[in-house]
């Protein structure tokens, strides 16, 4: 990834860890559940990680590599940037040239961000994961290798509960 790229992918990374921390004056919109001791210590979700999952995608797809896979999870994760956790953190970011690939504890904290960060670009929710096009690279993958992405990692992830 370039230094454009990537400091488009930093850019709208901390953007998401920034909206995590803001709060709405909507009372329409439902904030996030506030972290407990005890969800700051849960582990990682057992199956695929996101590394994984760029790997798999890359295969699934017929290329070596999305592009540059960078590990940016202090991006998305308080735990990962030396803060204190919090229970919507990411566990793992791969940001590639092609996609990038949140991993979260569970479906509904993906759903909480791809719900939250639809206004930033195209995000999509594939089980505890989220897929984004935002960065200016990413921005060049056309709708029908999403798609192909989206059903790569459904793919991927059928086994997981």
């Amino acid at each position: 990834m370039n230094t454009r790229t990537t400091a488009a992918a930093l850019l709208a990374a901390a953007s998401l860890a920034l909206t995590a921390c803001s709060s709405s004056s909507d009372s329409s919109t439902k904030s996030a559940p506030s972290p407990k001791a005890t969800a700051s210590k849960a582990a990682a979700p057992a199956g695929l990680t996101a590394k994984q999952a760029a790997a798999k995608l890359a295969d699934a797809t017929g290329v070596t590599t999305l592009g540059n896979p960078t590990d940016n999870t202090s991006a998305c994760s308080n735990k990962a940037a030396g803060k204190e956790p919090k229970a919507n953190d990411c566990t793992q970011l791969i940001t590639t040239d092609t996609v990038s690939i949140y991993e979260y504890r569970s479906p509904a904290v993906a759903a909480h961000w791809v719900k939250g960060m639809k206004s930033a670009g195209d995000w999509r929710q594939v089980g505890r994961f989220a897929l984004a096009w935002t960065a200016r690279d990413q921005k060049l993958t056309d709708d029908s290798r999403r798609a192909e992405l989206v059903k790569a990692l459904e793919k991927a992830t059928a086994n997981e509960s």
